[in-house]
């Protein structure tokens, strides 16, 4: 795996609409942990791909009538299986932290990457899924060098009045033993 023109090799891509111009290209320095699941606890599917596109169908489940005018993305999202798909190029700022702050910082999206896991705070994730991201964040290393291993956190973290994930199921040490 590496990276060319800010795309992972070798990953689906689905470009999302839903991103802009960085303020700073060369300023890409944290990684933002996030899980998500459409519907919530459901794997397996393509409905993160439609939310990231503005394609979700509201009809489709009771639960997308609440989220389906949402304008959000990430720039990649490890599924279950390891697998990814990469939505915007990192270069580029995805709508992922929303209203956020990292060391007294705001606008988080102006300078981080992030990575949703295809999850929920409650369920564990996947070896499959910490094996993919650990390689994943080492090429980032690799290719943005503002990006480190204490600059890697979770939305819960940056948003902490608002979200939650990736929650306690996500296992922190595990991700630093696979770093290592």
């Amino acid at each position: 795996m590496k990276i060319n023109r800010h795309w992972l090799t070798d990953i689906p891509r689905i470009p999302s609409p839903n991103s802009d111009e960085r303020p700073d290209p060369e300023d890409i320095s944290l990684l933002v942990i996030h899980c998500i699941s459409l519907p919530p606890g459901e794997f397996g599917n393509h409905y993160i791909d439609q939310l990231f596109c503005n394609q979700l169908n509201l009809d489709e489940h009771p639960y997308f009538k609440d989220i389906y005018q949402l304008t959000v993305s990430a720039h990649l999202l490890i599924k279950r299986d390891g697998s990814c798909v990469q939505y915007v190029p990192f270069d580029k700022r995805a709508w992922h932290a929303g209203k956020s702050i990292y060391e007294g910082r705001e606008r988080c999206n102006d300078f981080s990457i992030g990575i949703e896991l295809e999850g929920t705070e409650l369920i564990d994730y996947t070896d499959q899924q910490y094996a993919q991201l650990a390689k994943v964040i080492r090429v980032l290393f690799e290719t943005y060098p503002k990006l480190s291993a204490q600059r890697i956190t979770g939305h819960s973290d940056i948003a902490p009045e608002r979200k939650t994930d990736p929650g306690a199921s996500f296992d922190w040490q595990k991700l630093s033993e696979l770093l290592r």
